[in-house]
């Protein structure tokens, strides 16, 4: 992703108001809802709603939040929400922002994935979904070249990108794993060749800045919630994990460690350690999981989750509210299903979302000491590059479950598919869907709903 530029010109310019609570809530309440097109322009709906049009925070210091967000799991354009937040209006501001980044999302997500159970099966409704399904693979298409040109600046870096993708889609190495040696790989390699790995994701921080109402409130000592003290460290992490983990730990008490809530609990906790590089990354892995390992869902259906994920507001990740969902709705025991959907999903959406709060109220106040780090920023940029070689090996796993019917496991999971499958609609509409996001540049959500509406035409044409 790119710095976006500020507006403003290098002139006089009148010191910016420090925002009331109310009308932060306000604001992050308009982010939340209008949080579309994933972390790209969920971060360039912040950079003008804050940054050019009320001035809230400078571009410098935006910039070294949002570097120090691309440094932790999780979904960067939330946490940097949080961090906004937190320097406004101390906790309960970054609660304010994050929380209301993802609830609208989560509630559209809910309500699509019960319609999605209870009606799914209609052929009209497959239609719309085949459609879909193509759509999503051409943007993860997408994001693979938008990611690679933006992390594959040499051939060190293509390296480790063609080194995860053989990891992950020939090997069936761990997703974790690939995450932790490329990590490593940046930082040992920095020292051999110095620069080699490192620079910003997104882009210089050393331009002009017009200074925004958090810095003003920096220079007038104001913030003494952003100094580290002794016991934040200790206070931070006795309060936050056990508000993470405690719920797990009372599922896994009263449902025993073989009931799906506690897979969900347990598997999703670990998604939120290790999910650099945003959803697509991780994806793949919980694809696999979700499918192969614990049966929840079928190959297909996970496609038909990021398609719903792609249409709701806030982060790409609440698909794993959508695999949540599912999970819970068809192992609910004596519960109803659509409950125990729904709370399936809730749990999920816990696990996945409160570590994020965790890692701002933690790192924030240490974030100076993070600027300039050359080693870290080695190792984000090879994990960068890894990442583009697991959204391959995710975009391999979509198409072959999209084009082809059949698909034939090999030896260590790899999959290859049956050529005689080959579904010629699905082909077709996902050949007519990167046309028009990879040469004819429209954008995602009309590529959705034109494929969607194709696959309607498709289904009364064929039959």
């Amino acid at each position: 992703m790119s710095a976006v530029v500020p507006a403003h010109g290098s002139g006089n310019v009148e010191a910016p108001a420090v925002p009331t609570f109310a009308k932060a809530v306000k604001v992050w309440a308009k982010i939340g809802l209008l949080s579309f097109g994933g972390p790209a322009g969920q971060i360039a709906l912040m950079h003008r709603e804050l940054v050019e049009e009320r001035r809230w925070i400078g571009e410098q210091r935006f910039l070294h939040a949002l570097n120090y967000c691309m440094l932790l799991p999780g979904p960067e354009a939330q946490q940097l929400a949080i961090y906004i937040g937190w320097l406004l209006h101390r906790t309960i501001g970054g609660l304010v922002a994050g929380i209301l980044f993802v609830v609208p999302g989560a509630l559209v997500m809910l309500i699509l994935s019960s319609l999605y159970v209870l009606y799914g099966d209609i052929p009209l409704v497959e239609a719309l979904f085949l459609g879909v399904k193509a759509a999503v693979l051409a943007i993860v298409i997408e994001a693979v070249i938008r990611i690679g040109r933006r992390a594959l600046k040499n051939p060190a870096m293509v390296s480790i990108a063609v080194a995860a993708f053989i990891a992950i889609y020939a090997l069936n190495v761990p997703f974790p794993l690939i995450i932790l040696l490329a990590g490593l790989t940046g930082w040992l390699g920095d020292r051999l060749a110095p620069g080699l790995f490192s620079g910003s994701a997104h882009g210089k921080d050393d331009g002009p800045d017009i200074k925004g109402a958090v810095d003003l409130m920096f220079e007038r000592g104001e913030l003494s919630h952003v100094k580290p003290t002794r016991w934040h460290a200790p206070r931070t992490v006795a309060i936050w994990l056990p508000i993470w983990l405690g719920p797990v730990l009372l599922i896994w008490w009263f449902t025993g460690s073989a009931s799906v809530w506690t897979e969900i609990g347990r598997f999703f906790s670990l998604m939120a350690v290790v999910t650099f590089g945003g959803a697509y990354a991780v994806l793949a892995y919980v694809a696999q999981a979700a499918v192969q390992s614990f049966g929840w869902l079928a190959p297909g259906e996970m496609v038909d989750g990021l398609g719903l994920a792609e249409t709701t507001p806030g982060p790409l990740i609440l698909v794993l509210q959508f695999v949540g969902f599912i999970a819970a709705f068809r192992h609910s025991g004596s519960l109803n299903p659509l409950l125990g959907g729904s709370l399936g999903a809730l749990l999920t959406l816990w696990v996945t979302f409160t570590p994020c709060f965790f890692w701002i109220f933690l790192g924030a106040p240490y974030i100076e000491a993070l600027r300039g780090n050359r080693a870290l920023s080695a190792a984000l940029g090879a994990i960068t590059a890894a990442v583009v070689g697991v959204i391959m090996n995710l975009a391999l796993w979509f198409a072959l479950h999209v084009v082809f019917r059949e698909v034939h496991a090999m030896s260590l999971g790899m999959n290859v598919p049956v050529l005689a499958s080959i579904d010629w609609r699905a082909a077709l509409l996902s050949l007519a869907a990167m046309i028009a996001i990879l040469k004819l540049k429209i954008g995602m959500l009309p590529t959705l709903a034109g494929s969607a509406l194709a696959g309607v035409l498709l289904l009364a044409v064929s039959g």
